[in-house]
């Protein structure tokens, strides 16, 4: 990606409205499956403890939040992004940036997310283990990158 518009920066907590309206988006389009109720505990999880606690990098596109990583050591909690700007190379770009501080990466994934999971398995992140992911019901895929 060579647009001179993108930037990546620490996450502020001045970003918090923008990252959880940029998340909203995204995770109603990868996680249809998610209860209305599972999903109000996230954003305030989220809000609360989530982006106050993780490694978090912004993407802007001209000073606009379009969205984000989040790392846990060197685990991606979360990788979203505006789905208006979905399969432009930002999540690469992200996750590209995340390698490049942490080394090979990990990350937890709903199987049933046709957005994230497949983009993780293009990215090169390979199958550890499915287990269900007790708070949502659901089953949660664990992937690794290659020596993470």
């Amino acid at each position: 990606m060579t647009d001179n518009t993108i930037s990546i920066r620490p996450y502020h907590a001045d970003d918090t409205e923008t990252v959880i309206a940029v998340w909203q988006k995204a995770n109603a389009l990868a996680h249809p499956f998610l209860t209305r109720e599972f999903v109000a505990e996230v954003r305030q999880a989220m809000r609360d403890i989530y982006l106050p606690n993780a490694e978090t990098y912004v993407l802007e596109d001209a000073g606009t939040v379009i969205g984000f990583i989040a790392l846990l050591g060197n685990e991606i909690g979360g990788l979203f992004l505006d789905p208006s700007r979905h399969g432009r190379g930002y999540g690469k770009t992200l996750v590209d940036h995340a390698v490049g501080l942490k080394g090979p990466l990990k990350v937890e994934v709903f199987r049933d997310n046709a957005i994230g999971r497949p983009f993780y398995e293009r990215y090169g992140f390979e199958f550890i283990e499915d287990e269900i992911h007790e708070p949502s019901g659901q089953v949660n895929r664990k992937m690794s990158m290659p020596g993470a």
